[in-house]
């Protein structure tokens, strides 16, 4: 598969990643919408052969921090490893580096 990189869109895998808006301190509410979209920026070269990302503010504390899709189909995390796997990605490595990257930015952004 990696000599048909990179993917189509719709084949790619989507990472909706809702951020808190208390990552970015006690003015985070004023401030995560436009995190989000430097941040969306930011992500995207991540691994932009297969992965597209869609970085938001977690309103909801019901929905999950991050969540996986293909073509708007949801995934469970079985199968996004799997997926991450045919790219020789590791899930836990692959959300441990999208958090490092995260909290890198957070204190770039707020001048840390």
């Amino acid at each position: 598969m990696k000599n048909n990189l990179p993917l189509p869109q719709e084949k790619k895998l989507t990472v909706l990643f809702r951020l808190e808006p208390g990552c970015l301190g006690p003015k985070g509410e004023e401030l995560i919408d436009k995190f989000c979209q430097l941040a969306q920026k930011e992500f995207e070269s991540l691994h932009s052969d297969f992965v597209q990302w869609d970085i938001v503010p977690r309103n909801d504390k019901s929905l999950p921090e991050m969540q996986y899709q293909i073509n708007s189909k949801k995934l469970s995390q079985d199968k996004a490893a799997k997926f991450l796997h045919i790219f020789n990605k590791d899930l836990g490595e692959f959300e441990n580096q999208v958090h490092k990257k995260l909290a890198a930015f957070i204190d770039q952004y707020l001048g840390h």
